[in-house]
């Protein structure tokens, strides 16, 4: 099991960014945080149920799913049917959430109402990374790796509504990351973080139809994707890069420097641009000028471990996890994205 609460005398106050002036001139403003006092270890990946207004937190250490108010952000309730949660998934059509699990059970199908445990994908050990393929109606989960003792890892693919795992595509990979489907495509892409590769594979044979390397840099943890124009994001770790890839050929067309250590990047498309939180208590915000060409808008300040995030275009507002590590505390803050009237003008 991982980390649980631990006793109030035993608290630290986490540092956190002071509220922004709505005049601010940063293209995120700080809106609000709800500090997690007791917490240990890291977070891991957000989701939202709008139609409840429910923010959902997979406390990854903790053995917890953390579900706060969407609105005001207060914290509501602890979700103690997880071992090793990472990706939470609210399945459409239904009143049931899918948690990936990594721990000693399988990855749970819960109640969205209730959290009552109604049944498991049967998966390998090892589930961690997921992505919803919403032109397909399919989930995608990676299993294996490293962390479970295997050499390989697997992609899944899931009928979410029925909990079926229909295919499964095995990588000579101990460590796979973030994956993007295409919408108006018919491809995901996957990150082979200890290939220092991102693998091209297609959803009709569900097989790899290619692979690009990264050069000068490994640890690719992080993806996003503008389907529109062709650029897939990757984010690495050594050293701290984001690579700009041009989905049409598999080249590197840009490359930037970004804070370090990050679990998340975000494309926003209606503004062109980019967020990367890294857990040195930063976020990068980077304009997409063309396809080809990008700049550094702002390094906006968050909080120490704040590598973790969830980018919900709908409300304008940009999430991030705190995470304490070794230290005790951990937190939720959350911005709002600069109006894109202003945005135009920059």
């Amino acid at each position: 099991m991982g980390f649980r609460k631990l006793a109030l005398a035993s608290l630290v106050t986490l540092a956190l960014p002071a509220i922004a002036h709505a005049d601010s001139n940063q293209p995120l403003r700080l809106e609000g945080s709800t500090p997690l006092p007791g917490y240990t270890g890291d977070f891991d990946h957000f989701a939202i149920d709008q139609a409840t207004n429910r923010l959902f937190l997979a406390a990854e250490d903790h053995s917890t799913l953390e579900v706060f108010n969407l609105t005001t952000g207060e914290h509501e309730k602890t979700i103690d049917a997880v071992d090793t949660p990472h990706a939470i998934f609210l399945v459409p059509g239904t009143n049931r959430m899918i948690v990936t699990d990594s721990g000693k059970d399988l990855s749970p199908i819960l109640d969205a109402t209730s959290f009552k445990v109604l049944g498991h994908l049967q998966l390998a050990p090892g589930a961690d990374a997921a992505a919803y393929d919403a032109s397909t109606g399919r989930y995608y989960v990676v299993t294996g790796g490293k962390d479970v003792d295997m050499n390989v890892s697997y992609l899944n693919e899931i009928d979410p509504k029925t909990g079926q795992v229909l295919r499964k595509l095995e990588f000579d990979s101990n460590h796979t990351e973030a994956m993007r489907a295409e919408q108006k495509g018919n491809r995901i892409f996957v990150n082979l973080a200890d290939k220092n590769e991102v693998a091209v594979v297609d959803k009709t044979t569900f097989k790899v139809i290619a692979r690009w390397p990264l050069s000068g840099a490994s640890a690719n943890l992080c993806m996003a994707l503008d389907e529109a124009n062709h650029r897939l994001f990757i984010v690495t770790r050594e050293p701290t890069k984001m690579f700009v890839l041009d989905t049409d050929s598999g080249a590197t067309v840009a490359t930037l420097d970004v804070p370090a250590i990050v679990d998340g990047v975000f494309y926003d498309a209606l503004r062109k641009r980019i967020y990367v939180p890294g857990a040195v208590g930063e976020i990068g915000v980077y304009q997409q000028d063309d396809p080809d060409h990008y700049r550094e808008l702002a390094r906006v300040p968050s909080a120490k471990g704040a590598k973790s995030g969830l980018f919900i275009p709908q409300l304008d507002r940009l999430y991030v996890a705190a995470s304490p590590g070794r230290g005790i505390g951990g937190a939720v803050l959350w911005y709002d994205v600069e109006p894109r009237s202003a945005a135009s003008s920059n």
